[in-house]
């Protein structure tokens, strides 16, 4: 028996840094929505007891380092499984991006594994566990458009994300989101949070005032570290794009447009410009 299960990726309209709290994490508000750009994760059942990953990307690993093998670990050993597991992962979203690419595998692990294992774990019950693997895992359990709080642990639904395309642009460069936090100070941000903002237009249906609040505190850490992000996102706007920011710590930058014929002459101007351009939908349109 084989089961697929797709692990799609995530962009964030907002991200707001509030405060660095006791336990050394950041507190967080951020607004999520998942994009038609997905990896496929294929599930077979093994009669030894253990877990094999395979992946299309040589340089990915495939021990305790990776996500899925963290997530699966996890889960066996909360509900004491004793069964194995092969994993098939096709990687079609960019690694270290920004774009949610290992949470999102390991939340589809955590969604396929509850079935094929037949645990009836809740929700809140996988969100636990996929908290303990990354903060980016908890939303891509849920998925779809959200509001998210604490370290990324608590998720709130939120209506569908008014319709729209979507411009992913990754230049070739990956961006260490321990590193991006690391040098972050708090108190020297400039940005203005603006996810409770653009939660409230995403829940109105008024796109143009979502698309006005878009915005992410660690472009200020990532683009210091990073000149040629904001000339990227520069030119992105130049282009006529409704609203554009970077997408988690980097460098993947995002814009939004419902002109059907601009978003295609964008998506070919930049495809001269960056190294992975891609032009996608969201999953949970109205």
């Amino acid at each position: 028996m084989e089961w697929i299960e797709r692990a799609p990726a995530k962009i964030n309209l907002a991200l707001d840094v509030l405060y660095k709290r006791d336990d050394y994490y950041h507190e967080l508000e951020m607004v999520m929505a998942s994009v038609d750009l997905a990896d496929h994760l294929t599930f077979t059942p093994l009669e030894e007891d253990e877990i094999r990953i395979y992946t299309n990307k040589v340089f990915l690993p495939v021990d305790t380092r990776n996500h899925v093998y963290q997530a699966v670990k996890l889960l066996k050993d909360r509900c004491g499984i004793k069964k194995g597991i092969k994993i098939e992962i096709d990687k079609k979203i960019p690694v270290a991006a920004g774009l949610g690419g290992g949470s999102t595998d390991a939340a589809a692990a955590l969604r396929a594994l509850n079935k094929i294992w037949d645990l009836q774990l809740s929700v809140e019950e996988l969100i636990a566990i996929g908290n303990q693997v990354g903060s980016d895992v908890p939303y891509s359990i849920v998925g779809g458009t959200a509001f998210v709080s604490g370290r990324g642990e608590i998720v709130r639904k939120l209506r569908p994300m008014p319709s729209c395309w979507v411009i992913l642009a990754k230049p070739r460069l990956s961006v260490s989101t321990k590193t991006i936090f690391r040098l972050l100070a708090v108190e020297e941000l400039q940005h203005k949070p603006t996810s409770r903002i653009v939660a409230q237009a995403i829940e109105e249906g008024d796109y143009e005032r979502m698309c006005q609040n878009v915005g992410n505190a660690l472009e200020q850490v990532t683009f210091n570290k990073h000149p040629e992000l904001r000339k990227l996102k520069d030119r992105m706007e130049k282009y006529g794009l409704d609203g554009v920011t970077m997408s988690g710590s980097g460098p993947t930058i995002i814009g939004f447009s419902r002109n059907t014929s601009r978003i295609k002459r964008v998506y070919n101007s930049l495809r001269g410009f960056c190294e992975e351009v891609y032009m996608v939908r969201l999953l949970n349109e109205e």
